[in-house]
């Protein structure tokens, strides 16, 4: 399930209950709640009612948390997919293919959207069409979530390091 408590009270709103684990962090967007589940999907939900708005289908689970930025839903999957998906419908724009699964969860800034792969890359990608700009290289998988502050994208990996990369 995923849970509505009231932040003042503790009372549960509402739940919806998906066909296997989250392990997504729900985003929150115009009234729109986005998160994903192990059973394959991503999952747009009215924030106050809990109501089912659409729902997308990939080829295996999410556990990436998804990133919302101008009308735009960005989030990785285990079938080594990045997707972007407009927030309104859930039709898809593009997706991205990697060499492994995704469980980072994206970091948007200035067009680019940012996301590590278990292929060891750290990946920047055009926010409009999904190319790629660019990818870094580390030794190891990146699991780790990106964040971008000053042009400069701060993220670790199972390398033991914490790399900053502008």
């Amino acid at each position: 399930y995923l849970y509505a408590l009231d932040a003042n009270t503790g009372q549960e709103r509402w739940r919806f209950r998906t066909q296997a684990v989250i392990g997504s962090s729900p985003a929150v967007s115009a009234g729109v709640v986005y998160f994903g589940s192990h059973d394959n999907h991503l999952y747009a939900l009215d924030v106050n009612t809990g109501q089912e708005r659409w729902r997308f289908r990939t080829g295996d689970g999410i556990f990436s948390s998804p990133a919302v930025s101008a009308g735009v839903v960005y989030f990785g999957s285990h079938d080594n997919h990045l997707y972007a998906l407009d927030v309104n419908t859930g039709q898809e724009r593009w997706r991205f293919r990697t060499q492994a699964v995704i469980d980072s969860s994206p970091a948007v800034s200035a067009g680019v959207v940012y996301f590590g792969s278990y292929d060891n890359h750290l990946y920047a990608l055009d926010v409009n069409t999904g190319q790629e700009r660019w990818k870094f290289r580390t030794e190891n998988w990146i699991g780790s979530s990106p964040a971008v502050s000053g042009g400069v994208v701060y993220f670790g990996s199972g390398d033991n390091h914490l790399y900053a990369v502008k």
